[in-house]
């Protein structure tokens, strides 16, 4: 009698062990479409509820009568949504909306999920600074600020670790980025040269004409672009 409980257990668990990886398999199934390409998709001023409904990561639940700022609760991508001015990002592991109510105010975020050797920072930025281009979008304030440009001058400029790259794109008189290119010590990699990258993404809120009026030069410049360089990069290859 023993025998045959013991016989009636180990085929219990035989039936059981299949059934949990089906079920396993089902559930990875049912949710892969959600996580195969996080993206957070908004407006700015668009509403909280707009960017749920069309973003594919989870997102921090709304504060509704407050200043406030959330995040993905995954790495995801940014899709600034505008139908001239649209651009997306890389998957980015951090990723931070704010918010006026339930008003998308700004954006300020890394465009990566690792600091990045230079070859592959200078890829993104390369990437970002493309789409702006095809979209309209301008480089402003370059006399203090020039476009950041993959050449030996701007990569001694930046190994040192002391000096950070600043660029402000504009996106007509809508919306403004500001873009920065800066090495960073990553304990996890202390012999590689290892470089972050960040946007603030607003309104347009910094007004370089008169910046342009009161210039002074930098006691240590960044690389200028050679005589005849475009400000709009093509599409790396």
């Amino acid at each position: 009698m023993t025998w045959r409980i013991a016989l009636s257990k180990r085929r219990c668990w035989a039936w059981l062990v299949p059934c949990a990886v089906l079920a396993l398999a089902v559930a990875h199934r049912l949710t892969q479409p959600l996580w195969d390409d996080p993206v957070i998709a908004l407006e700015l001023g668009g509403t909280y509820e707009n960017m749920s409904e069309h973003s594919t990561a989870p997102f921090s639940p709304l504060i509704r009568g407050h200043v406030w700022g959330g995040i993905p609760k995954t790495d995801a991508r940014l899709r600034l949504v505008d139908s001239q001015y649209g651009f997306e990002t890389p998957l980015a592991r951090f990723l931070s909306v704010g918010f006026n109510d339930n008003v998308v105010d700004d954006i300020r975020m890394s465009p990566q999920i690792e600091p990045l050797l230079i070859d592959d920072a200078m890829k993104v930025v390369l990437d970002l600074q493309a789409q702006w281009c095809a979209k309209g979008w301008r480089p402003v304030g370059t006399r203090r600020y020039p476009t950041i440009a993959d050449t030996p001058e701007w990569r001694a400029y930046l190994r040192p670790g002391v000096l950070q790259g600043h660029a402000y794109w504009q996106a007509g008189d809508k919306y403004q980025v500001m873009l920065i290119l800066a090495r960073f010590r990553d304990s996890r990699h202390l012999d590689q040269e290892r470089y972050l990258i960040t946007l603030d993404i607003g309104e347009a809120w910094r007004l370089f004409e008169e910046d342009e009026r009161r210039f002074e030069p930098h006691h240590s410049p960044p690389p200028q672009p050679k005589k005849g360089a475009t400000p709009c990069p093509s599409l790396p290859s």
